[in-house]
């Protein structure tokens, strides 16, 4: 594609200077952004899919669930049982790069092919720059992908050049994968206090906010960074929404611990039009105790019009996320499934005692309920346009021992949702 403006014809120059990705990030690459496994045949003997040793595993259900440590190259491993003999896999790493007054985030895939009993064999392309202007413009260069006869939107054709090309939401759904460490920025991004950390972000959305709303500069600055995830995670578009009480809050220095319980207490106060000006309010002494007092009084407020209204919400949920339904699925403790109605999701809060019972009604989130033995353990918030967890909560807000293998599972799992998305 030709440059259409200045921007992009000073990009497309300083792309040819770019220098190239060096041995050393590759290398970095192989060793921390690929998922190495250990392929284990009917016999129990487990093969390190990064060195090819051989060794015999101990019992499979504790190498399958807990994983293991290659004895020779010291590797962990996710063990995986197959009869197959060779294997293939490719992973994303980012390098984050500064060149001619641009911010510029390198992506490259890593792929490797494993056979037992031989070393893997690696390859490693770069496929897409994301070039960030200090004031928020960017431009993306991608290698050419195929678009015919796949089902896969990162199906590079290697051999292509890394040109300009017309902006899609193609290129924002590329994983981030593994960071390179060593970051260079622009001074821009330097004096908004960002440390290297992503906030679970694309590096892209955070980068262009940082640069274009001094907003997302004080809650770093401020220590709030966990407050910046949480509404960068809902959309940052909301911040306006929580912007005079957070001005509040760090006017009294008040340390904000669960920025999610904080944002929807925020909203309570909202609904119940209480001063959000007010630090008596905003600045709880006891969060968890207001938030679930207002949870309460809320779910009394709304209790009357939830039955009223419940055969209309149910036609207008179920046309929105039919193609969610009978989405289940399970890593043999914890089983997950979608909600497949207004009805289930207002139960879900009441017997959870949290306020998710409100969020049918929230167009861009997929509410799934994770149980053990079919007792409700915690609940799941995904964010469709994002195909992300943004929250996973136990009884009254709380998060259990198994909150992270939930989050895992269900992250695993993420690609099903993306089909029925896309059905």
């Amino acid at each position: 594609m030709k440059p259409k403006n200045k921007f992009q014809q000073q990009v497309v120059e300083a792309s040819k200077t770019l220098p190239s990705i060096t041995k050393e990030q590759i290398q970095w690459g192989y060793d921390n952004a690929i998922e190495y496994l250990g392929y284990r045949s009917k016999k129990g003997i487990v093969t390190c899919s990064k060195c090819g040793h051989s060794w015999k595993g101990e019992g499979e259900l504790i190498t399958t669930l807990l994983g293991c440590d290659c004895p020779d190259c010291k590797s962990k491993l996710t063990v995986k049982a197959t009869a197959k003999r060779t294997f293939n896999d490719s992973y994303y790493m980012t390098v984050i790069d500064s060149h001619k007054g641009c911010q510029v985030i390198r992506t490259i895939m890593l792929g490797y092919t494993s056979k037992i009993g031989e070393l893997p064999k690696y390859s490693a392309s770069e496929v897409m720059q994301r070039w960030i202007a200090p004031d928020g413009k960017y431009c993306t260069f991608a290698k050419l992908r195929q678009t015919m006869g796949t089902m896969y939107y990162d199906s590079w054709i290697f051999h292509t050049p890394l040109e300009l090309r017309q902006e899609t939401d193609v290129y924002n759904r590329i994983y981030t994968g593994a960071v390179y460490p060593k970051q260079k920025l622009i001074p821009g991004l330097k004096r908004t206090g960002y440390k290297k950390a992503l906030y679970n972000q694309r590096p892209l959305d955070l980068f262009r906010i940082l640069l274009t709303d001094s907003k997302a500069e004080t809650l770093i600055k401020a220590g709030y960074s966990r407050l910046l995830k949480r509404i960068m995670d809902s959309g940052w578009k909301n911040i306006d929404n929580y912007w005079a009480s957070i001005k509040i809050c760090i006017r009294n220095k008040y340390i904000i611990r669960d920025a999610t319980l904080w944002c929807d207490y925020i909203d309570m106060l909202r609904f119940f039009g209480k001063d959000l000006r007010n630090a008596k309010y905003v600045c709880p002494t006891n969060l968890k105790a207001e938030h679930d007092r207002y949870v309460i009084k809320k779910a009394k407020a709304d209790a009357q019009l939830e039955i009223e209204k419940q055969l209309e919400k149910e036609d207008a949920y179920r046309e929105a996320k039919a193609q969610f339904f009978g989405l289940v699925f399970s890593d043999g403790l914890i089983n997950v499934r979608v909600l497949e109605s207004v009805a289930e999701i207002i139960t879900e809060g009441k017997v959870m005692k949290h306020c998710v019972g409100s969020y049918h009604s929230k167009p861009d989130s997929l509410i799934l309920s994770a149980c053990i033995g079919g007792k409700r353990i915690e609940t799941i918030e995904i964010s469709l346009s994002q195909l992300k967890v943004i929250q996973s909560r136990g009884t009254c807000n709380k998060t259990t021992k198994y909150h992270n293998q939930i989050v895992n599972l269900v992250n695993e799992n993420i690609p099903l949702i993306e089909e029925r998305l896309a059905a």
